[in-house]
Parts: structure tokens; sequence; C-alpha cells
């Protein structure tokens, strides 16, 4: 046992002699490169460890940090030969895969946090201003979103060259020295109280219509009501009629019954007291 305790310490120390190991956090990138027996590769390490023979090996590093870039172009002509001075905030950051860790190394490796920044800053700074002067104002004006997203589409496969991927692009400000924007602005402004007064117009007329229309509606429906109604009281008058008839007739009849009866019976009255009468004369003779 200790002899094994031995020989580890005597490995450890003739390792230590050899070589270094180098630690990264998970915001950089250890490039480890060269190495004994005339290696060839790279080792890209992102939060870990990795190990650097003394005088045979290069340890380079780089940044995996956001990286926030304020791209702004001066006095470009837009497509109606406006001149226009634009900014925007794009963040951009290396990328993780291994073939754009590469790149990545092979462009910056070298090369301080400022130039970094100032390569992908011109970069994406020369497609903001060929595609301003692509468009017209009135489509900045109106579609910010649109403008930086043909910025970010442009532009982000040429600095993936570079290992670097666009997170976000976003317009911030619009000027002009010949107030062409406030002008316009002032022209939109009218549009659109000229269109709400249209609306309020065509919205004062189509209430006006519906009102119409119901209170058309609303009369028919009355309409048809009372015509439904004096048809009813029609119907029931007739029924009344025919039926103050019918008991007319029933009363007229019962009446000449009775009367018919009443002078049956008075016939039969007189009849008998007429042979009572000559009944009682007969003995007298």
């Amino acid at each position: 046992k200790q002899w094994y305790q031995r020989r580890v310490a005597i490995t450890a120390g003739e390792s230590s002699n050899m070589g270094n190991i180098v630690t990264v956090g998970p915001h950089e990138c250890c490039i480890v490169s060269g190495g004994c027996c005339g290696t060839q590769g790279k080792s890209y390490v992102i939060g870990g460890w990795a190990w650097a023979w003394w005088c045979v090996s290069q340890v380079d590093k780089i940044s995996m940090r956001i990286i926030t870039l304020t791209p702004t172009i001066s006095s470009v002509e837009t497509k109606e030969g406006v001149a226009l001075t634009c900014s925007g905030v794009a963040q951009v950051c290396v990328m993780k895969e291994p073939q754009m860790l590469e790149f990545a190394a092979e462009q910056f490796v070298g090369k301080n946090q400022a130039d970094l920044e100032d390569i992908i800053l011109q970069t994406i700074e020369g497609h903001f201003r060929a595609i301003l002067g692509t468009m017209t104002v009135e489509d900045i004006y109106s579609d910010r979103e649109g403008f930086a997203k043909n910025v970010r589409a442009i532009a982000g496969p040429d600095v993936s060259k570079m290992g670097i991927r666009i997170i976000s692009f976003v317009i911030q400000n619009i000027t002009d020295n010949v107030d062409y924007l406030k002008s316009l602005g002032v022209k939109r402004a009218a549009e659109v109280k000229r269109d709400a007064d249209v609306g309020v117009a065509k919205s004062t007329a189509e209430s006006g219509i519906k009102t119409s229309e119901a209170e058309r509606e609303h009369m028919q429906a009355k309409y048809s009501c009372d015509a439904l109604i004096a048809e009813n009281k029609k119907s029931y008058e007739m029924k009344q009629a025919e039926f103050n008839q019918e008991v007319n007739k029933s009363k007229a009849e019962a009446e000449l019954a009775y009367e018919l009866q009443a002078a049956k019976e008075n016939q039969t009255i007189k009849k008998e007291k007429s042979t009572d009468c000559d009944s009682a004369l007969i003995p007298l003779l």
C-alpha cells in the first residue's frame, strides 16, 4: 500500500512537471492545439478542463458570452433617394457546434474582444446598408420588424461562416435630415383620421339603415298581427251571427210550435164544451 501511494505521488509529480490542467467556466471555450508526436488536432472544451503539454501545446480561450452590438448607418439613401440614418441593436454569440467553434477559432484566436466585435459589427452594418438601399421609406417606416428580419436573414449566413450566430436584431431608431419621416407621420395621421371619420359616417349610415329595417319589420309584424286580429274578429262575428240566427230560429220554431199546440188545445176545449151543452139540452126537449 505504501509502495502504491509513493508511485501515485511520483506519477503526479512527473505529470505536473510535463504540463498543466486548464479549466474554463460555462461562458468560455478552451482551445488546446498541438501536443506530443506532432499532433495536428485541436481540443475544444466548454465548461470543463483540458490537459496542455508544456512547450508543445498552445492554449487559447474564446468567450461564449452574448455580445451586444449597436450597428449604425448614417445618411444612406433608400430606393427613392431619401437619406436615412438608422441604428439597431444586435445580440450575437459564438456557436457551440464543433465545426462552428473551429471557424470561430480560425477567425478570432489571437484577437482581442474589441477586434472581434468590430469585425462582426462591420459585417452586420454592411448588410444593414445594402438592404436599406432596396427599400422605400414607407416600407421601412411601416414595417420595422420586416426590415430587421431581412437584415437577420441576409447577414446571418455570412457571420455564421465566422462561427457567430445572430440571436436577435431590432431596429432602434430611424431619422432623416429633411423631415420626410415627420411629413410621412403627419400624412399617416391624416389618413388615420380620415379613415376614422369615414368609419364613423359608415357606421352611422349602417346604424340608420338597420334602424329603418328594424322599424319596417316591426310595422310589418304589427300590420300582420292587426290583419290576423281583424280576420279572427270577423270570423268570430260571423260565427256569432250564425249562432244567433240558429238561436232565433229555434226560438221562433219553439214559439210557433207552442202557439199551434195552444190553438189545438183551445179547439179541443171548445169542442168538449159544445158537446156538453148539447147533452144538457136533450133532456129538456
